[in-house]
């Protein structure tokens, strides 16, 4: 198996009861992450067609590229865990068991969507998932994912809130609020940095000091840097960082380095990196990877593999099918779901 491993700082003298041990991946659990990272990517490969066909308005930040990032993590995640996340957030519903279909209707303004196609493609929630948004203020997820952590705590269920951001976000003066109020009350969250390498167009080394992951150290966090770009390596630190928090050891930070294959929105051509760059990060493609380990490992056929591609295009296909054929709010629907009365 490829290596997991990955920069630490430990800014506490005894990170107990974590479990260190990665176990060798069966088949099965191989097959499980390369199909839901299939998912995503021929999830948002449909989604850039339907905007370029006008049918998703507003602004879409592809995930392609970063699906190892997600479906790492939540395949260490226990039910009653939540999750939040930024405005590139398709791929964090998919991974948390939303329905493609739901997901995509929103994304086209159609009242079949998860938020009745109200929010689109930055704003999106499903509380029964335990997905608690997408989020366009540059930093706000970091904020409500500390809100979701001090309510596990004060309700003691056992859930750990998973609070992802971007490098850009992580400059943004609520994140070192948000570490100071987690780490003095103990709160169990996971705070991820998705480090695609550019906060928009500004690459991480222009607009970043230091080391994302070391910035919590002052607050008495640990932290972690690890490869985002393979999803056991991405596995292995989210199981240890879990175990970290549900000992009761308070909050933790996983930088995980990651690269987006798109620009950062639709109408980003990408014009500040080069051609030779795209291509070097492409070689290190997480599904490539997982389809290559199957194959070396396992004797995966790659007739097989074609079928599941071809299942996850066919379970696309409908998802689009559905929300273009479900309808648009009536007009008069701007005026619902603006206030609620509590007695």
């Amino acid at each position: 198996m490829a290596s997991t491993k990955s920069n630490k700082v430990s800014a506490k003298p005894n990170l107990k009861a974590i479990s260190n041990s990665n176990p060798e991946p069966t088949l099965d659990e191989m097959m499980k992450l390369y199909e839901e990272m299939l998912l995503i990517r021929r999830f948002e490969e449909k989604a850039g067609q339907l905007y370029g066909m006008g049918l998703i308005g507003g602004f879409c930040h592809l995930y392609i590229g970063q699906e190892a990032v997600v479906t790492g993590i939540q395949s260490v995640q226990e039910e009653g865990d939540t999750v939040v996340t930024t405005y590139r957030d398709h791929g964090h519903m998919l991974a948390q068991g939303m329905d493609p279909k739901g997901v995509m209707a929103e994304l086209t303004g159609r009242e079949g969507g998860y938020s009745r196609g109200k929010g689109g493609s930055m704003h999106m929630f499903s509380q029964e998932k335990g997905f608690f948004g997408g989020h366009g203020i540059v930093g706000a997820a970091t904020a409500i994912g500390t809100g979701l952590g001090f309510a596990h705590k004060y309700r003691n269920d056992g859930g750990v809130a998973v609070a992802y951001m971007g490098d850009g976000s992580a400059n943004q003066g609520q994140v070192a609020e948000c570490y100071n109020m987690a780490a003095l009350w103990q709160l169990p969250i996971l705070y991820v940095i998705e480090n695609n390498e550019y906060g928009m167009g500004t690459s991480a080394a222009r607009h970043a000091a230091g080391q994302l992951y070391a910035r919590g150290q002052g607050y008495g966090i640990p932290g972690e840097q690890v490869d985002g770009m393979n999803v056991f390596a991405v596995q292995a630190a989210a199981r240890q960082a879990l175990d970290y928090i549900r000992t009761g050891n308070g909050p933790y930070i996983l930088e995980v380095m990651t690269y987006r294959f798109r620009g950062h929105s639709m109408s980003d051509p990408a014009n500040y990196r080069t051609k030779e760059e795209l291509e070097g990060k492409k070689a290190q493609d997480p599904i490539i990877q997982i389809k290559s380990m199957m194959m070396d490992i396992h004797g995966t056929k790659e007739e097989d593999l074609k079928k599941i591609d071809k299942k996850i295009k066919a379970r696309i296909k409908d998802a689009a099918e559905f929300a273009e054929s479900s309808p648009e709010l009536a007009p008069e629907e701007l005026w619902t779901d603006v206030l609620i009365e509590v007695e």
